[in-house]
């Protein structure tokens, strides 16, 4: 194992033992990337190399701080932890991932692009994990800015906040306790782990004095299912019962059942049973998204049907041939199938937070659409992204196919 014993002065503060718009809506997909191979394989003309630039010469040049589990994380330079997010397709204006790659190793996972752009192999994704130095420092910067104040900010949109790296470099720790020392933020969290429960005394600071919600992404309530898609992410339960502790203390949470896997995790029966046990969690929302696969994606996803689904790789192999959807009908179908489900739960679809935070606990109100791709904008920044697909039985037993998202540095 090869372990950085000293590491620079600008990440110590990562090295803890432990660890726009007004409708911030459930989406678990950022913006969609330009079309372009940027990939390790891609073509390159002849003769000497190019230099490196930008994010893939941070990324050359960080220092690998620690090695173990058969993962390496590496500590990068950033100039800023909030990244902006200029898009009619998400309803959030900045986005917080304080790590670049995700050790969860979720086969479906579109973000994989973004190692790419550190011209990365897209299977790096779960061993190369990149810490973002100096992380508390810079969200207090950031942070101090009029621009951030009534915009809502999303963390965890790219890559898990509460991957295990944060057990020992604590950069969402460190980000989340510049929040708790300002008032009148606008913050979600989306996470697939338990160890969000380690920061309550946090976010009960945060609720206190801005807007909070948190989101559990839970795909399926089978454990050895979830284990096959999602190799290192905490168990089902493990997450509906960090949903119900949140609650518990006061906090506002929901989840939100992304990706829907078509053929996979979409049936009638799992969904509903995914749904009832949101509610038996006291969960305030369930939202669904249709798996959204784009290229990069789909060279760890198709392989991974070939091997586990192989009658079903042929159909996902047509779907999302020329797209990163599925098709429009079928995502029209599982919108209204949750829409039932939410009905039949008594559960509401995305929390709407007021933006004008007060003293006292937060308050959220529910709204009852959940708009589905192809949505005007405006109908897209309030209703939730056009990314709320649910299931429908066919030739695949049901399909899905979720919305982007907003990558971060």
């Amino acid at each position: 194992m090869a372990t950085v014993t000293t590491l620079p002065a600008a990440s110590r503060n990562l090295t803890v033992p432990r660890g726009r718009r007004k409708d911030p809506t459930p989406s678990l997909f950022p913006n969609v990337p330009d079309p372009r191979d940027t990939g390790p394989d891609a073509l390159l003309p002849p003769g000497p190399a190019p230099e490196r630039v930008g994010i893939a010469r941070l990324a050359a040049s960080s220092p690998c701080a620690d090695a173990k589990r058969g993962t390496e994380y590496y500590l990068l330079p950033v100039r800023s932890i909030l990244n902006h997010c200029d898009s009619d397709r998400v309803p959030f204006s900045w986005t917080v991932n304080p790590y670049r790659g995700c050790e969860f190793g979720c086969q479906y996972c579109y973000a994989r692009y973004t190692h790419e752009y550190m011209e990365l192999e897209t299977s790096d994704f779960e061993r190369k994990i990149y810490v973002k130095q100096n992380a508390g420092p810079l969200a207090g910067r950031d942070l101090a800015t009029e621009k951030v104040q009534g915009e809502h900010i999303a963390i965890g949109t790219a890559t898990d906040p509460y991957q295990p790296a944060e057990r020992e470099f604590g950069a969402t720790r460190a980000i989340l306790e510049q929040m708790a020392a300002r008032r009148g933020l606008s913050v979600s969290i989306t996470t697939k782990s338990n160890q969000v429960l380690r920061d309550l005394d946090l976010l009960r600071q945060i609720a206190a004095h801005s807007a909070l919600h948190v989101n559990l992404s839970i795909t399926t309530l089978r454990p050895r299912l979830a284990r096959l898609l999602e190799p290192r992410a905490p168990r089902p339960d493990l997450r509906l019962e960090a949903v119900r502790e949140l609650r518990r203390a006061g906090i506002a949470a929901g989840v939100f059942a992304m990706p829907v896997l078509p053929g996979i995790t979409d049936s009638e029966a799992d969904l509903d049973a995914l749904a009832c046990a949101a509610r038996d969690a006291d969960a305030q929302w369930f939202a669904a998204s249709v798996l959204f696969l784009m290229p990069s994606s789909q060279k760890q996803f198709l392989p991974f049907l070939d091997a586990k689904f192989p009658k079903l790789a042929r159909r996902y192999r047509d779907w999302f041939a020329r797209s990163g959807y599925a098709p429009e009908a079928y995502r029209r179908e599982i919108a209204a199938r949750v829409g039932g489900l939410r009905r039949k739960y008594a559960l509401g679809d995305r929390p709407i937070e007021k933006f004008q935070p007060h003293e006292g606990p937060q308050q959220l109100a529910f709204g009852s659409n959940f708009s589905v791709q192809g949505a005007t904008a405006q109908a897209t920044a309030r209703a939730c992204a056009a990314q709320s697909p649910l299931h429908r039985s066919g030739s695949l037993g049901s399909r899905s196919s979720p919305a982007p998202e907003c990558s971060g540095d």
